[in-house]
């Protein structure tokens, strides 16, 4: 779980644009960060285990 801190920091505007850091929309971890999904690796294999994200399914081959 991301600092208290460094998650409201993240709400406001950065000063200069390569401070911008993406953040995960649950949890506010920083690392691991999906694009596409707005979230961290691990609550992305969370919500898609559970069947919350449409369109994910779990690869085997």
């Amino acid at each position: 779980m991301a600092r208290k801190s460094k998650i409201e920091r993240a709400k406001y505007p950065a000063k200069f644009k390569v401070r911008v850091r993406n953040r995960c929309k649950m949890c506010g971890r920083s690392r691991g960060y999906l694009r596409d999904f707005g979230l961290c690796r691990i609550c992305f294999r969370f919500l898609a285990n559970s069947g919350k994200i449409p369109g994910v399914v779990k690869a085997s081959w």
